[in-house]
C-alpha cells in the first residue's frame, strides 16, 4: 500500500528561531518599539531589503495589511479605481475596499495570468494597478509596466505567493512601485501570519510606517536606511508626523524571530520547490486530460504548489476527479467548484453587483491546485503524481501511462 505524504505539513522552523524566542521571552520585549534599537522586526526589515534588493522594507501583520497600507500611502482619493486580476485571493479586493477604493476586475486566461487585451481595455480611468502573481504565476510585467508607466499609473505587486520568483533577472516585488509579500504558513517563509512591503520610494514608505503604527517618533527605531542616515526619508517623516491616522498593523518581535532564521533557507527552498514542481508537471503532462501551463520566457518561478487545468472533462467529471483523488489521499482544490472558495470572484459578495467575466469563470471551473511542500522527497512526489493520474484515468476511462514512457 502506498504511503501518501501529508502535503499540508510545512518544513520545521530552524532551531535558531527557538533560541531567539527564548531570549525574547526572558526579556519580555515582544513589542517592536520596546527596545531602543535593533529590535528583531527592525533587523528583519533591514535583512529582507538587502536580500530582495530594495531601499526600504516595512514588516506588518499580514500581506493584506501591506496591500492596504500601500493604497493608503499612495494617497489615492476616495473611490479611486484599482485594477486587479479576477483570479486572486479575497484579501486583495478586500484591501481595496478597506482603503475606500473601488476594485476593477480584469479577465485572467487559462495560464492564470492577466489577459492583456482586457487589461488594456480597462486601464483608462484607473488610478492604480494591483497585480497579483497568483500562486506564483507572473503576468507579463514588461507589457504591464510599459502601459502603466506611459499612463502615470502606479503598480503594486501582490507577491504573496512569489517570494524568490525572478522576472527578467529582477526579483518579483521590485518591478512595481511597491511589492508586498506574505509570511503566512502556506508560503515559502512561514510565520503563521505576517507580511512585508518593499519600495524605493521614501515618501511612500514614511507614510506607510506612520500609518502602520509608528506613533510619536518610533520611526527612528527602524534599522538601516530608516532614520538619521537617510536625509530624504527623515524629511518625509517630518512632513507626515502626526498628520496621518494610525491603523496599528505592526508585526511583533515574536513573528520576526520566527522569520529571520528562515531567510538563509530561501535559496534552497526555491531550488527544491522548482525541481519538485517540474518533476510532477512532467508526469502529469503525460495525460491528455491534464495541462500544466508553462512559465513565460522571462520568468523563473519559486513554486511550493502546482496548478493544472483539466482538459475536455465535464463539470461532473471534474468533481468526480477531485473526489477520486481525495479518496486516494490527495486533496485537490478546484477553484471554481470548492464551496465558498475565496479565490472565486463570484464569492466576493461584498463587492455588490458581480462582474461578467466569462473567461475567468470558465478557467476556474477547470483549474486545480495541489500543494507540493519543498520538503517532499522524489518518492513522495511520485505518489502524488500517481494518485492524480489514477484519478483522471478513473473518470475518463483511460489507462494511466507507465512512469518513464
Amino acid at each position: 500500500m502506498r504511503q501518501v505524504p501529508d502535503v499540508h505539513q510545512a518544513e520545521p522552523i530552524p532551531a535558531a528561531a527557538r533560541d531567539a524566542i527564548d531570549a525574547l521571552m526572558q526579556s519580555g520585549d515582544l513589542f517592536r518599539y520596546t527596545a531602543p534599537q535593533d529590535a528583531p522586526v527592525a533587523l528583519l526589515e533591514s535583512e529582507f531589503a538587502a536580500m530582495i534588493g530594495t531601499k526600504y522594507a516595512l514588516a506588518v501583520s499580514s500581506c493584506s495589511a501591506a496591500l492596504f497600507l500601500t493604497l493608503k500611502a499612495l494617497g489615492l482619493p476616495r473611490d479611486a479605481r484599482v485594477l486587479i486580476p479576477a483570479f486572486t485571493f479575497a484579501a486583495v479586493p478586500s484591501s481595496v475596499i478597506h482603503a475606500d477604493c473601488v476594485p476593477v476586475l480584469c479577465e485572467v486566461g487559462d495560464n492564470y495570468r492577466i489577459d492583456l487585451d482586457d487589461f488594456h481595455a480597462k486601464l483608462p480611468g484607473v488610478d492604480a494597478v494591483m497585480i497579483s502573481h497568483m500562486r506564483g504565476h507572473t503576468s507579463d510585467m514588461d507589457a504591464i509596466m510599459a502601459s502603466c508607466d506611459a499612463a502615470g499609473i502606479p503598480v503594486i505587486e501582490d507577491a504573496a505567493h512569489s517570494l524568490g520568483t525572478v522576472w527578467g533577472g529582477r526579483n518579483i516585488g521590485t518591478i512595481g512601485r511597491v511589492g508586498c509579500f506574505s509570511f503566512q504558513s502556506y508560503k515559502m517563509i512561514n510565520a503563521g501570519e505576517g507580511g512585508i512591503l518593499i519600495t524605493d520610494d521614501a515618501d511612500l514608505v514614511a507614510r506607510a510606517v506612520i500609518m502602520s503604527g509608528a506613533y510619536e517618533h518610533n520611526w527612528k527605531k527602524h534599522k538601516g536606511p530608516f532614520g538619521q542616515n537617510d536625509p530624504e526619508l527623515a524629511d518625509a517623516f517630518a512632513r507626515w508626523q502626526n498628520r496621518l491616522p494610525l491603523y496599528n498593523l505592526r508585526m511583533s518581535n515574536l513573528s520576526a524571530a520566527v522569520i529571520r532564521p528562515q531567510l538563509p533557507e530561501l535559496v534552497r527552498r526555491v531550488r527544491d520547490g522548482l525541481a519538485n514542481h517540474d518533476h510532477v508537471a512532467a508526469r502529469l503532462m503525460t495525460s491528455p486530460f491534464i495541462d500544466v501551463p508553462a512559465p513565460l520566457a522571462p520568468e523563473r518561478r519559486a513554486p511550493d504548489s502546482i496548478q493544472f487545468n483539466l482538459v475536455g472533462l465535464s463539470t461532473d467529471q471534474v468533481q468526480a476527479f477531485a473526489d477520486a483523488a481525495a479518496e486516494m489521499g490527495v486533496k485537490v482544490q478546484v477553484f471554481g467548484l470548492s464551496k465558498d472558495n475565496a479565490r472565486a470572484f463570484w464569492n466576493w459578495q461584498f463587492l455588490g453587483d458581480q462582474p461578467d467575466l466569462p473567461q475567468t469563470r470558465a478557467m476556474l471551473m477547470r483549474a486545480c491546485d495541489v500543494r507540493l511542500p519543498v520538503r517532499l522527497t522524489r518518492a513522495e512526489l511520485d505518489v502524488v503524481a500517481d494518485i492524480l493520474l489514477d484519478a483522471v484515468a478513473s473518470v475518463t476511462g483511460s489507462a494511466p501511462r507507465a512512469y518513464g514512457t
